[in-house]
């Protein structure tokens, strides 16, 4: 039998390719492929030429050129409508090994996945939608159904949305993520478990997962202490104890909830379970920022971009770093980086809008702070965002008008009847009506920090500052916060209470050493301080103003080492 010599090229490249592709060398394919496939066209049968294409495309998307591997896959479809269009493969190099090869080609359906990746990823949605649209649906495979689910979603196409999100778990009835798609687009967690109920009675020790939806169905629902009580059930079985991804859930239900002190214990239980944890330390990083431990969200953040930064957790926590420390520009570019990585980061949205309004560019805010309510409709924290924005730009009847949706929507609970109060507190018209809210939340919640100093705060208007005082030392026998120690020594200010004002701001700097307004109160204590008192005290109040000075002076000495240390980002 003679082979024709360019057939046998043919086949040796073709297996060559094979060769590196099976190895993981797609890398080595690149240098000569496309010039190959191009140049010498006449060597391959239409089925080779599919099949290289593929490779080629193959090599370079995992080179990160998304652009240039899209184009390289439509190429690779045309070649398969050619190869289609003929009636049967080309045998050249003597039928056997051309049949094989056309058994294993590339799969069509792959093909047309990976161009809606390629499209995903430089953020081409409705490109994305288009090539999986196109695609029949008897022949959609659950992952493909499942990106096409999210794409729907991102376009706020609902509907499209579930029906996918269904044939994902008419497919794979355990599909978490499908599950959860399904519960944030309001579908009643009964219907949802009714659909993996098959294989919940099948299959043994699966009797945990209609609880676990009963959870996520309470946490897209709003309903966050039953939330809370779900999880913890979950959490003492034994199949799900210590399950770092339900600790992570159950950490940001208690964040919802307005409990940052049990929130941040479940974060730093997930975090010692799983040292390499990211999903989820945004939110940890920012409550600690938020508690004033700077040093610990600058460890946290280092520690996370060692890990990668690739996610936009490390870089929303360099941001709230950033924020806190009053360096709004810098906090804004993190956020924005952040949001490129990950454009559905609630964080890094609310990051950014926080650095927006700070720097008095409020309209911008508002639209970031509106996509972080679309993409989290029950986090309370995207509308307090947005009616500051509001009631910055005076836009009160705007702010009132959110309020009072959230407090119909979620119901009256201490952090919804506190957002509305706090609105009320702007209108002296409203003075009463924010009062009778506050105590209505308090009753709810009498450790609920926001209510107290809001609360406080009213108090303070009517200089009721014995009664404010009774409040700020009942919240505090069961707390610890610099709010509201500071707040408590500006009451004692009030009343010429100076040594132990003097206490409460010092314990308010030990929690968090970078709060000027606990700064601020001593210096207003010392001057509405009389001078006999001051005679008297002098040694010891000399003392006392030698070592704050001294812990101010660190903490600016801390604030420029972070300055410099720009390539802790990652940036030069």
């Amino acid at each position: 039998m003679e082979w024709d010599v360019k057939s046998v090229d043919a086949v040796l490249m073709d297996g060559w390719m094979d060769g590196c592709r099976y190895s993981g060398l797609q890398k080595n394919m690149n240098p000569v492929h496309g010039r190959y496939i191009l140049t010498a066209q006449e060597l391959f049968s239409p089925a080779q030429k599919y099949q290289l294409l593929v490779y080629h495309a193959d090599a370079i998307f995992h080179d990160k050129e998304y652009r240039n591997a899209a184009c390289k896959y439509s190429m690779a479809l045309q070649q398969k409508k050619v190869l289609s269009k003929t009636s049967k493969v080309r045998t050249s190099t003597g039928g056997a090994a051309s049949n094989l090869q056309a058994q294993s080609l590339p799969s069509e359906i792959e093909v047309k996945y990976k161009i809606a990746e390629c499209y995903t990823i430089l953020k081409l949605d409705k490109d994305a939608i288009a090539v999986l649209d196109g695609i029949p649906s008897r022949q959609r495979t659950p992952k493909i159904n499942m990106m096409l689910a999210n794409l729907y979603r991102k376009a706020g196409q609902e509907r499209s949305a579930v029906t996918s999100y269904k044939e994902v778990l008419r497919q794979c009835p355990v599909a978490l993520d499908a599950i959860i798609g399904l519960l944030s687009l309001s579908v009643k967690g009964a219907e949802v478990a009714s659909m993996t109920m098959d294989v919940t009675q099948n299959i043994p020790n699966l009797d945990w997962l209609s609880v676990w939806i009963k959870a996520y169905a309470f946490i897209h629902a709003g309903d966050n202490q039953r939330a809370i009580n779900t999880i913890c059930s979950l959490e003492k079985k034994s199949l799900l104890r210590d399950n770092v991804d339900l600790l992570v859930s159950l950490a940001d239900v208690y964040f919802r909830a307005g409990d940052t002190k049990n929130a941040i214990l479940k974060f730093e239980q997930a975090q010692m379970l799983d040292p390499y944890l990211i999903k989820g330390m945004d939110v940890y990083g920012y409550l600690m920022a938020r508690e004033g431990h700077l040093e610990d969200v600058e460890v946290l953040g280092g520690r996370l971009f060692n890990i990668s930064d690739q996610h936009a957790e490390p870089w929303v926590i360099s941001g709230c770093h950033s924020f806190y420390s009053k360096r709004y520009s810098r906090a804004l570019y993190l956020g924005a980086k952040a949001i490129q990585l990950n454009s559905n980061s609630v964080q890094a949205l609310l990051l950014k809008g926080a650095a927006l309004r700070n720097m008095g560019r409020v309209q911008e805010a508002i639209i970031h702070f509106r996509e972080a309510m679309r993409l989290a409709p029950c986090r309370l924290d995207c509308y307090e965002g947005l009616i500051d924005c509001y009631l910055a730009s005076n836009g009160i009847r705007e702010a009132m008008g959110m309020a009072n949706n959230i407090y119909k929507t979620l119901g009256a609970n201490a952090q919804t009847l506190t957002i509305l109060a706090t609105v009320c507190l702007e209108d002296p018209v409203t003075q009463e009506k924010a009062k009778t809210l506050l105590d209505k939340a308090l009753a709810q919640r009498p450790d609920y920090t926001k209510a107290v100093v809001k609360k406080a705060e009213l108090l303070s208007r009517e200089q009721k500052y014995e009664e404010g005082i009774a409040l700020l030392r009942n919240a505090l026998a069961n707390q610890s916060d610099c709010v509201l120690h500071r707040m408590l020594g500006d009451f004692l200010v009030a009343v010429n209470d100076y040594q132990e004002a003097m206490d409460q701001y010092s314990i308010a700097l030990s929690l968090d050493p970078n709060d000027q307004k606990s700064l601020e109160g001593m210096q207003k204590m010392e001057k509405e301080e009389s001078p006999t008192d001051a005679t008297v005290e002098l040694d010891g109040d000399d003392m006392e103003g030698s070592g704050e000075d001294g812990d101010l002076e660190g903490s600016d000495s801390e604030a420029a080492q972070w300055a410099d240390q720009e390539q802790w980002f990652g940036m030069q």
